[in-house]
């Protein structure tokens, strides 16, 4: 009998990929990770990964991973932020974390794999003795794009027991089974820490900086030579100061919430942050400045889940191959064909993005199997 640790979060997702494993005839292990100690849902979630365990009779731990979840996870967001970035802890933790520290004290119990509650699909390359990612059967809930930086290692030692799974049928057989948790909503926010206000979680490492916010709304009539910075929109643009920020550190691309702007009867969104003259820049939504179409991606940044393939195909189609992809996690695949040279990617979107986002990450796929990722 094969053994599994599965990594029970006290979530309804993780107790049903339980109770799927031991049904497979697996010999199942629980255990909670404790990553976050200033988390008030924290102790609710050991309580109930306690309780399905030992509804399903299986054993149950709880492994303290602060230390390694502040090094690998919490400094890489401040360590963003400072930058002026926007990053993704859920990507990295799941790198770094769950399939990486996790699954190396998981190894250390003897078993032969972890799982989790994610919502993808994981198929063996007979030929190539490789594995690959696909994108789960619920397209909704889909959670590939947060798997993009898993290599064949962890890989090779991960089960996703709900990959060929809807969430309402996970959420109806929780309900059969008379799970404490079956009507528990999805958790929110920061992967392990909960829902947070991210503003007073940054305040915490980040001084305050107060700068303007810049409202560009028309061309200038004449053109404008010799602009020394091309990113000084109000060289190009007819602008007006309209508000104050407190760090643009805090801020998204995109954004339109909490921009502390007032007196406009349409919404204003951010579109591009100046980090050394302390600026935030706003338009209208149908502005172009918050759309691209062209992004490049560099080379050190890109990661290939399966590589050999990837080199082949690139090979073989000269250079450019077309993809879908995602530039966020709540976004319907995009078309885009990827450009190859010697620096890393150029990616051309059929159509334009709205607020792309660098520190994000952005993930290709052809034909639902995600191939890999880059950092935008």
């Amino acid at each position: 009998m094969k053994k599994v640790v599965i990594a029970l979060s006290g979530g309804v997702d993780s107790s049903v990929s339980a109770y799927l494993l031991k049904k497979k005839g697996y010999e199942v292990i629980g255990i909670f990770m404790y990553n976050w100690s200033n988390n008030n849902c924290m102790w609710e979630d050991i309580r109930d990964a306690m309780l399905i365990s030992n509804k399903l009779k299986i054993p149950f731990y709880v492994l303290d991973l602060r230390k390694e979840y502040r090094k690998g996870v919490i400094n890489y967001m401040y360590e963003g932020y400072k930058k002026g970035i926007t990053p993704n802890p859920d990507i990295i933790c799941n790198e770094k974390i769950k399939f990486g520290v996790f699954l190396k004290k998981a190894l250390k119990l003897k078993v032969d794999y972890i799982a989790t509650g994610h919502y993808v699909r994981k198929k063996e390359i007979n030929k190539e003795k490789k594995y690959c990612i696909l994108s789960g059967k619920d397209e909704i809930k889909d959670q590939s794009y947060f798997l993009c930086r898993l290599n064949q290692y962890q890989l090779s030692k991960s089960l996703f027991p709900l990959g060929n799974m809807t969430k309402k049928e996970v959420r109806e057989l929780a309900i059969k089974l008379k799970f404490y948790n079956a009507y528990k909503k999805d958790s929110q926010g920061l992967c392990f820490v909960g829902k947070i206000k991210l503003i007073k979680f940054l305040q915490k490492k980040i001084k305050q900086k107060i700068g303007d916010i810049y409202y560009i709304y028309s061309k200038k009539k004449k053109n404008i030579k010799n602009i020394k910075n091309e990113n000084e929109y109000e060289n190009i643009y007819n602008y007006k100061i309209i508000g104050k920020h407190y760090g643009n550190y805090y801020f998204t691309i995109g954004q339109r919430k909490h921009l502390n702007i007032k007196g406009y009867k349409y919404p204003l969104f951010l579109f591009y942050k100046n980090k050394n003259r302390n600026i935030l820049y706003v338009c209208k939504k149908n502005h172009k400045e918050l759309y691209k179409k062209f992004i490049f991606i560099k080379k050190n940044t890109i990661h290939w889940i399966r590589k050999k393939y990837i080199l082949n195909l690139i090979k073989k189609k000269k250079g450019k191959i077309k993809v879908m992809c995602k530039i966020r996690y709540n976004q319907k695949m995009e078309k885009a064909s990827l450009l190859f040279n010697n620096l890393g990617v150029l990616v051309k979107f059929d159509k334009n993005q709205f607020a792309v986002t660098p520190g994000q990450f952005i993930v290709w796929y052809i034909n639902k199997e995600l191939i890999g990722s880059g950092i935008i």
